[in-house]
């Protein structure tokens, strides 16, 4: 399991401990890896059109290859299902 998002690595760092993450948080500040992923555009924030994070999650196999791609998540109820479809 990884983590990405824009924020810088020593924002990453004091976030991993507050949570006490046992896997790493990638930074990407100018958005290059999360454009590439589509996980970075444009979205509605309390009615407005703004550019930011777009929450997604990705499998990805053994070999390296994406298995699975969830785009566009809500954060309630994400997790039980990826761990649900991991599960089948």
């Amino acid at each position: 399991m990884v983590g990405l998002s824009r924020d810088k690595v020593a924002s990453h760092a004091k976030f991993a401990e507050k949570l006490g993450l046992n896997f790493p948080l990638l930074a990407d500040p100018e958005t290059g890896l999360m454009q590439a992923l589509g996980a970075w555009g444009e979205k509605k924030m309390y009615g407005k059109v703004t550019q930011g994070a777009i929450r997604s999650t990705f499998l990805v196999g053994a070999s390296g290859k994406v298995q699975e791609v969830y785009a566009k998540v809500k954060a309630k109820g994400h997790a039980e299902k990826v761990l649900s479809d991991l599960s089948v």
